[in-house]
């Protein structure tokens, strides 16, 4: 940053992409700041955010600053080091010192956030004035947020550079869209360019054409023809028994998500079937330990919300003995424990619609839904959405019978009970937990220390508490 620079912004008016400090006191703030300024910058169009140590905010005037950050610890760790490991993305800051009227002065240079709100620390800030809040408490900022991130958003980003049309035609399954999305294949090249133009799959650029990444992602015949996205194929690796200790099969797909998505959850089906062997007539027989319904939605929403701008990661389905683990890169947009009754956010809202209008996803807010009645339809153990910081992951469990069941298990399969009945209009019970773990009425208080259990851990309350029957309780999810 030259002199002129610095002086354009010690000139400026009040502005939610610039902040000044005289100096470092909390490092915390400094990562909250740093995710504040990225995303206010989107929102104010600004390519990049500034937090300026070493001017006093009230009258902009240079004091100097000693903060050194590249010298700074957190603990034992390099402070730069901290701050981008809590940071998601990891968006590429950098620090400057800058001499000014013999002052030294620290500039922290923020880009602009480019598809998904800056988190620090699994929090999302926002600048509101010359206030650093969190956005969540501003939904009218979180808004207009996502529309200016959805605007320009990673599916509209080029995979290629100029292609002939030709090229470009080769090196993406276009009959698959079209037979996925139920038209008819044009009869003639123009037709059939400016349909894949329309939908964004391609895009016009100086002298021809470019694939964009939405085209690639969803329909690329081999994803290793695009180096910045063959990574971000699929993974299914095959573990012996309930550890990764064996790994008996590991596959990589090639096809683009659309393409190949009937592959891979036929795939991901066979590998994950229950084998036995009948030994009396030395036949071998297979049942489906897990819903069909589960699979898909849950692998189709792996693919769909991950973060795209976390790089050398990609949507991964471990196959255990005794479990399925569905993984993508990317916090999730929503608590994990409101992934039933809130709508359903995506940071690649195009790519998610056009898995909608390929039939390979359930109707936008339903999926989540579907995956737990679908559960416990086939009696099976409740599955944990967790929220890894970087990652989302969702395990679903094998037949298991209630005694085998983990306290934690239970009061999850309780909540997630709750909140599906509440979701229908209705309110849990005793007895309609009872049927959901189809337990006898005469065990009704085994159902009851699960209830109680649910409360205590603050997942589930009554939903009249001045009602004092026991025999008579409804119950609602904690945030009804």
């Amino acid at each position: 940053m030259n002199i002129s620079q610095l002086e354009k912004l010690l000139a400026q008016r009040e502005a939610e992409w610039l902040e000044f400090k005289e100096n470092n006191t909390e490092q915390e703030k400094i990562g909250e700041y740093i995710s504040a300024l990225s995303n206010a910058a989107c929102l104010c169009d600004q390519s990049y955010g500034f937090l300026i140590f070493g001017v006093r905010d009230a009258d902009r005037t240079p004091v100097g600053t000693d903060f050194e950050p590249e010298l700074t610890k957190h603990g034992n760790e390099d402070l730069m080091a901290w701050l981008l490991q809590l940071l998601s993305p990891r968006i590429d800051f950098s620090v400057e010192t800058v001499f000014y009227q013999g002052k030294k002065l620290v500039v922290f240079v923020i880009p602009a956030t480019s598809y998904t709100p800056v988190r620090f620390n699994g929090e999302e800030f926002i600048r509101v004035g010359s206030y650093k809040k969190k956005l969540k408490d501003f939904p009218e900022k979180e808004r207009k947020l996502w529309a200016k991130l959805n605007a320009s958003s990673f599916e509209t980003g080029l995979a290629t550079e100029t292609l002939s049309l030709e090229r470009a035609l080769n090196l993406v399954d276009y009959e698959s869209y079209f037979k996925l999305t139920k038209q008819p294949i044009p009869q003639s090249v123009d037709t059939l360019k400016d349909k894949l133009l329309q939908e964004g799959l391609l895009a016009l650029v100086e002298n021809g054409f470019a694939i964009t990444n939405l085209g690639a992602i969803l329909f690329a015949k081999n994803l290793e023809n695009f180096p910045t996205l063959a990574r971000k194929a699929a993974r299914v690796i095959l573990y012996q028994g309930k550890d990764r200790t064996h790994t008996l099969k590991e596959q990589i797909g090639q096809k683009g998500y659309a393409a190949g998505f009937v592959g891979l959850n036929s795939f991901v089906e066979l590998l994950s079937l229950n084998r036995t062997e009948e030994i009396s007539s030395a036949l071998r027989t297979t049942s489906q330990k897990y819903p069909s319904i589960v699979l898909r939605e849950l692998i189709a929403n792996a693919l769909i919300h991950q973060d795209f701008s976390i790089t050398g990661t990609s949507p991964m389905i471990e196959i255990f003995e005794n479990r399925i683990e569905i993984s993508n890169p990317g916090a999730p947009l929503i608590d994990v424990l409101r992934f039933m009754d809130n709508q359903p956010r995506s940071r690649n809202e195009k790519l998610a619609n056009l898995m909608r209008r390929c039939y390979i996803c359930e109707e936008r807010g339903s999926g989540v839904d579907k995956v737990i009645k679908s559960v416990e339809d086939d009696n099976l153990p409740a599955p944990n959405f967790i929220d890894g910081g970087t990652f989302v992951k969702v395990i679903i469990y094998e037949p298991l019978p209630l005694r085998k069941m983990e306290k934690s298990d239970k009061i999850r399969a309780c909540y997630q009970h709750c909140c599906l009945r509440f979701e229908s209009g209705e309110k849990m019970t005793n007895q309609s937990l009872r049927l959901r773990f189809r337990i006898d009425d005469k065990n009704y208080p085994m159902i009851s220390r699960i209830i109680a259990d649910a409360i205590a851990d603050k997942k589930i309350k009554l939903a009249d508490p001045t009602n004092k029957s026991r025999k008579h309780a409804k119950y609602v999810p904690f945030w009804a």
